[in-house]
């Protein structure tokens, strides 16, 4: 019997240096920028394969579809959001400060530049490409809502608040935070805010909404008539 081993065979083809997950998501960056930089009508998936440096062969593995890319890259950023948010750590937070880290990771995200220059794409081109706009809501406003919907429900369960839709809620909660300020940056008025001044509104939003729903209010009855007041004098006022 030889001692001496046999080479083993090298196998055909480049050896896999990360895996599908990992490229699906350099690709979904890549496309997002090329989204933002073209439109969705002028964006080429030559392009995002070059940006992503990936091979045609493997984007169109991956995305057979410039409709699959876009979807992607939109669930991508929400990936991001939830996986920033942490919301095994958010639920053992106290009420205030979970609903601040909730507020606060989803105004980074969607008060960030590529999200609402992706917005706009959306807003311009739907007309031409229907599927966009449903694209955008399915996998973007409706995933951050059910995110919302599970903290509200949480908070419900342990009697921190009390609501009646937590659906209607989480939009109400939602559009305090990112409303006005991107209302503002879509319309060119006003610049986008920045992480300071995100965790500031986050803080304000979350203390309002408390206010408005915890289960015992405490003084609410001396709130009602300072608002009465308040509406009375208006009331008084000539028209």
């Amino acid at each position: 019997m030889s001692d001496v081993m046999e080479p083993q065979r090298r196998q055909r083809g480049r050896p896999q240096v990360r895996s599908d997950e990992a490229t699906r998501h350099l690709i979904a960056e890549a496309a997002r920028g090329v989204f933002i930089a073209c439109g969705y009508s002028a964006a080429n998936m030559d392009c995002v394969a070059k940006n992503a440096a990936v091979s045609k062969k493997t984007l169109y593995r991956l995305f057979p579809t410039k409709a699959e890319l876009f979807r992607a890259s939109i669930a991508d950023r929400i990936d991001s959001f939830i996986l920033a948010l942490d919301e095994e750590r958010g639920a053992r937070l106290p009420p205030e400060r979970a609903l601040v880290r909730i507020l606060t990771e989803y105004g980074r995200m969607a008060l960030a530049e590529d999200t609402t220059a992706i917005q706009k794409l959306v807003l311009a081109e739907s007309d031409r490409f229907p599927a966009l706009a449903a694209d955008f809501y399915r996998g973007a406003v409706i995933a951050t809502q059910r995110v919302f919907v599970r903290c509200l429900e949480r908070l419900c369960r342990e009697g921190a608040i009390e609501i009646e839709d937590l659906n209607e809620t989480a939009g109400m909660l939602r559009g305090m935070m990112i409303f006005e300020p991107s209302r503002g940056a879509m319309f060119g008025q006003k610049a986008l805010p920045g992480i300071d001044e995100i965790e500031s509104r986050a803080t304000r939003c979350a203390r309002l909404f408390l206010d408005g729903c915890r289960k015992d209010q405490e003084g609410s009855a001396s709130s009602s008539q300072q608002c009465d007041g308040v509406v009375e004098t208006s009331e008084n006022e000539p028209r």
